[in-house]
């Protein structure tokens, strides 16, 4: 096994006053073909699945009450980590998102746990998408095993995201709307059926505990959206574009997840869907009748949300394991681009292995846990990266600057750290998975990563 020597030099703050451009000549070049509605779909489609099942685990941890308190605090922290975010993205607009801005303003070490942070969210998300895929397809086809769905759902996307970063996009597009637009759907025809008093059934008295329990399940509304970041090289006119489609995104997101889980609540017992895989057709079986066409009608338009999130995440990870690879911290042959469709197709590989992994050993809980470990401990780093070049880097160009610095970083620090001690808390054995595999991480760089090829 062959790696890079080290990792990419570091790079004075004085050589990226101006962002570092790639020509699309370079053998290791990724193609510049992405305008702002492509990365609004990216954005959101990374995410949307999200909408779709998972977040409903919490409610049978904190009710349907603390839930809501659980959201609202998670939906702060992704507002203010988003809009503070994005001046990292346009600053550094490189593939490897968290990996590249905590290298430049940590070190390699830091850059290299903040990669690790971002590997394990990326790549334990699809897992638990492809069993929810596998779920909905077994709802409409009782005969069809849920593993051997999600077992094809990996097959079938490693193919499409093989054939080209405008292809993929394009795809994501497209399904993504048909995911916006069904949830549009869903609410207007739950929302007759609210009752606040569904909603609040059972839903008190209101424990801390379980509202601290649930943070998991409320990350999941938003897990994943900035993925944006590591489809940087590949956008056209990052300065402008990147802001337009993180901020739009974040902005459709927030307006989804508060409208499904509150009208969902408020619609039918939500106790029978705090522990499914598919809570909103089941919610609409309900409302309008199991036998009724429009039931399974939506069960296979709801297909469209799971297939936009698991394309998109697959699409971001592959191009951070490329990141990854390219400075050194993973096998080189993973940053081999494909000679014809110019994509990282030994990346794809590697990810979905790792997902395959993952299907046979995890719960749908279980790895939507870990995926959010992964997704907060790198949030702190990046946050810290971010307060970081500030003070090093003061007169570094800066396309788009955090709003009312330096509060909306703070804020993603602070509940960043939140987050991160109250799922330890409640879920020791995970986090003990999650800190063995950075330590077999980086020790495996440190034995191997220096080698000379």
């Amino acid at each position: 096994m062959k790696f890079y020597s080290t990792s990419i030099p570091f790079i004075p703050y004085t050589h990226f006053q101006k962002p570092m451009a790639a020509t699309n000549d370079a053998p290791d070049a990724l193609k510049k073909v992405l305008k702002p509605i492509h990365l609004w779909a990216i954005a959101v489609g990374l995410v949307i699945s999200g909408d779709y099942f998972g977040w409903n685990y919490g409610w049978s941890t904190a009710g349907t009450i603390g839930f809501l308190i659980a959201t609202v605090i998670i939906t702060i922290l992704y507002v203010t980590f988003i809009f503070s975010f994005t001046e990292l993205t346009t600053m550094i607009p490189q593939a490897g998102g968290p990996f590249s801005y905590a290298e430049r303003a940590l070190g390699p070490f830091w850059g290299l746990a903040a990669g690790y942070a971002t590997l394990i969210e990326f790549l334990l998300a699809p897992p638990a998408i492809a069993f929810a895929l596998g779920s909905y397809i077994h709802f409409l086809y009782p005969g069809i095993p849920v593993l051997s769905s999600a077992i094809a759902s990996y097959v079938i996307f490693t193919i499409i995201n093989f054939l080209g970063v405008k292809e993929s996009a394009t795809f994501t597009l497209f399904i993504t709307l048909l995911a916006v637009g069904e949830l549009f759907l869903y609410m207007g025809i739950v929302a007759p059926h609210f009752e606040i008093g569904n909603f609040t059934q059972d839903a008190f008295p209101l424990s801390w505990s379980g509202i601290f329990a649930a943070i998991p399940f409320a990350i999941w509304f938003y897990l994943a959206i900035e993925g944006v970041a590591m489809v940087a090289e590949e956008v056209d006119e990052p300065r402008k574009n990147i802001p337009k489609g993180y901020i739009y995104g974040i902005l459709t997101l927030v307006f989804l997840a508060l409208g499904v889980m509150i009208l969902t609540g408020g619609a039918t017992d939500w106790k029978q869907l705090s522990n499914l895989d598919y809570p909103l057709p089941e919610t609409i079986g309900q409302v309008l009748g199991k036998d009724n066409p429009l039931t399974k009608v939506f069960a296979s338009i709801g297909l469209f949300g799971l297939i936009a999130s698991f394309h998109s995440i697959m699409f971001g990870y592959s191009r951070e394991i490329f990141a990854m690879a390219r400075a050194g911290y993973l096998p080189k042959v993973l940053a081999r681009l494909h000679p014809r469709f110019k994509t990282p197709h030994w990346a794809l590989v590697a990810g979905g292995a790792i997902g395959f992994i993952s299907l046979l050993t995890g719960t749908t809980g279980q790895v939507i846990t870990l995926s959010a470990i992964g997704a907060v401990a790198m949030y702190i780093i990046s946050m810290v990266s971010l307060f970081v070049l500030r003070k090093k880097a003061p007169h570094a160009d800066r396309p788009f600057t955090a709003p009312l610095y330096p509060w909306f970083p703070a804020i993603a620090l602070v509940l960043s750290v939140f987050s991160f001690i109250a799922i330890a808390w409640f879920n020791p054995l995970e986090v003990s998975i999650f800190i063995a595999m950075l330590v077999t991480f980086l020790l495996g760089y440190k034995v191997f990563g220096r080698r000379e090829g």
